[in-house]
């Protein structure tokens, strides 16, 4: 949190807030992370998702038709941000294409402006907008081109939680779980973790979730451990099995 907000700030007129990318694997809390940020300055805040088939023209304006003979321009939420001084947050930004990238370039840097080839028009950004970029350190993405590498920064690695952390978020997630179903479920997460298996939060999450529903269809037949297990199987699959505590 204080390395995203340092990365915004503004020291002396004649500076210009950095563009920071969050960076992490899948379920981590990245964009919650930059959320959090936002939400701490009391900023209006958009969220953008990036995918393979964002073009530049669904980063700036796009055309709408209205009616015969009417086309409307409808401004994206990044170019909101931009003229009403918000925070955007570009989520999972690597999964976009280069050309995409290339249109955001004069916004990154000491510029601070985009251009729509639709609308025509050169598009400044208000002097307090801020922009963070979230990406997945997996193999599904893209990787980033140099000019644009240079002008996401800084990079803020995003890990796996502590283990206090990690019960803390199950507990915040699932308040209504019994502890020992926290404390299974963290544990589980611990042994993944150190095998360095991709299992996050987020999984940990939906395990709980379940094996609660699943412990109340039972009618307490079954115990806790069974439940859980279960549900490892059913939510991560087999494998996944063998990172669950054991008597």
């Amino acid at each position: 949190m204080r390395q995203l907000l340092a990365a915004w700030l503004v020291v002396d007129e004649r500076d210009v807030p950095m563009n920071p990318r969050l960076i992490g694997k899948p379920g981590v809390g990245k964009t919650t992370l930059a959320y959090a940020a936002a939400s701490r300055l009391g900023r209006e805040i958009y969220i953008m998702q990036a995918t393979v088939d964002t073009r530049p023209e669904d980063l700036i304006v796009q055309p709408v038709i209205e009616g015969p003979g009417k086309l409307r321009y409808v401004a994206s939420p990044l170019v909101t941000a931009m003229l009403r001084g918000g925070i955007a947050i570009l989520d999972e930004g690597n999964r976009m294409s280069e050309k995409s990238w290339a249109s955001l370039a004069p916004l990154l840097d000491a510029r601070r402006y985009v251009e729509s080839i639709v609308a025509g028009i050169k598009i400044k950004a208000h002097p307090l907008f801020r922009l963070v970029a979230t990406m997945n350190d997996d193999s599904s993405t893209f990787d980033l081109p140099e000019y644009i590498h240079s002008r996401l920064q800084p990079q803020i690695l995003i890990d796996f939680p502590e283990r206090d952390e990690e019960l803390a978020i199950l507990k915040e997630n699932l308040p209504f779980a019994d502890e020992k179903i926290l404390e299974y479920v963290t544990e589980f997460l611990q042994q993944a973790h150190q095998s360095d298996e991709r299992y996050t939060v987020r999984d940990g999450i939906n395990i709980g979730r379940y094996a609660i529903k699943l412990m109340s269809t039972l009618d307490g037949r079954a115990g806790f451990a069974h439940a859980v297990d279960f549900s490892i199987r059913q939510v991560l699959g087999e494998e996944a099995v063998r990172y669950a505590r054991r008597k």
